[in-house]
């Protein structure tokens, strides 16, 4: 009589260019929600304020950029009160910014789990641009009392709402895949990050309204997908000029980028624990 066996489970590193098989992803979504909330306590854990810094960080840059751009430098903000004109774009942008900069590191943050447990590798960035959502809801909740402070009411457009919110998170997963797997093999990445992230706020509509360009640069300026975000976040929520061809500019070089970091990162993943 043969004796009884454990069965064996063999892994191997996929083959370079594979699809993303998305039901194996699904099936470890306990991981993923086990690593976002991890962050969203480490985030936290031991500070006296708390869920404060939320709301903390985008309402100090709406007062410095309420003082200097909307007072001193006068610029416009389509009839809308510049501090909620500034505050509705900083929220979606903080969100960007957040969830690229803890995607880009959750690679080699997590290096020590990486190496020892077989998990689908892209929970890791995924869960890096998830996070951020948790402070995005309580910042929301200023903006909110902010319209009813200065009279304003939703559009019926504010429907697209999430679809903006959505955006913004796909713009950050799609640049955060390709900057992750990078920083993988090149850790100057990670202090690059918060550099680009300073220069690419300057280069959106935050402190400024995309209709300040001349027309026949809009369109080109929807290349930058954030201008498309933003724009169209503060359309929903406030009514401004609905920029419907910048948008669709900004949501086809997102699905491209997107894409593209999907197999890019899937290329890269076989290698991950050897190097990181």
């Amino acid at each position: 009589m043969k004796p009884d066996t454990e069965p064996t489970i063999k892994i191997r590193p996929p083959k370079k260019w594979v699809p993303i098989n998305f039901r194996e992803l699904w099936q470890y979504h306990e991981l993923l929600y086990f690593f976002t909330w991890r962050d969203v306590k480490i985030r936290y854990k031991q500070t006296a304020l708390g869920f404060l810094w939320a709301i903390i960080q985008p309402l100090f840059m709406m007062v410095i950029f309420t003082l200097f751009f909307g007072n001193l430098a006068k610029i416009p903000s389509e009839g809308i009160p510049y501090p909620l004109f500034n505050f509705a774009a900083l929220l979606p942008w903080t969100l960007f910014a957040e969830g690229l900069l803890r995607s880009t590191t959750s690679m080699v943050s997590n290096a020590n789990i990486m190496t020892k447990v077989y998990f689908p590798r892209l929970i890791m960035p995924i869960s890096g641009i998830l996070s951020p959502l948790v402070d995005f809801a309580v910042a929301f909740v200023i903006l909110l009392l902010m319209m009813a402070f200065f009279g304003f009411l939703p559009t019926i457009a504010i429907v697209l709402l999430p679809a903006f919110i959505l955006l913004a998170v796909l713009t950050s997963l799609s640049v955060g895949l390709w900057l992750s797997a990078l920083n993988v093999k090149y850790r100057d990445f990670q202090y690059t990050i918060p550099f680009l992230i300073q220069i690419w706020l300057f280069a959106s509509p935050v402190v400024y309204p995309s209709s300040m360009l001349p027309e026949q640069f809009r369109l080109l300026y929807g290349l930058n997908p954030m201008a498309g975000v933003i724009e169209g976040f503060r359309w929903a929520l406030l009514g401004t000029n609905p920029p419907e061809a910048m948008i669709m500019v900004s949501v086809g070089v997102v699905i491209l980028l997107l894409v593209g970091g999907l197999f890019y990162f899937k290329r890269m993943e076989q290698y991950f624990a050897d190097v990181v």
